[in-house]
């Protein structure tokens, strides 16, 4: 799709690759493909509006940010409601669609 997938959270790096190697490698048979970055001081989380100071952890959320930067779609929601990558898939290609017909 051309596009650049990654992932971030509060943890550390170590956490991120303990999760890696002993839970998400378990459950899918391989590694995560794409960068697991470590935001540890809620810095890019509060730069986004998803970083609880309270609870020092972020809000999970997805972003989708076209080639200039610009954030063209975004979703968050609490933490018992998972995301549907199908519905993410979608809007990638519908972003996708228009910028190209607009170009």
């Amino acid at each position: 799709m051309d596009v650049q997938v990654l992932s971030m959270s509060v943890d550390s790096v170590f956490v991120h690759k303990m999760w890696n190697d002993t839970e998400l490698s378990k459950m899918i048979g391989k590694d995560i493909p794409f960068p697991m970055c470590s935001d540890q001081d809620g810095r890019i989380g509060k730069m986004y509006g998803i970083y609880d100071e309270e609870g020092g952890v972020e809000t999970r959320g997805r972003f989708i940010i076209d080639p200039d930067g610009v954030i063209q779609g975004f979703e968050v929601l609490t933490p018992p409601v998972g995301r549907n990558v199908s519905e993410s898939i979608r809007q990638v290609q519908a972003y996708q669609l228009v910028r190209a017909s607009n170009g």
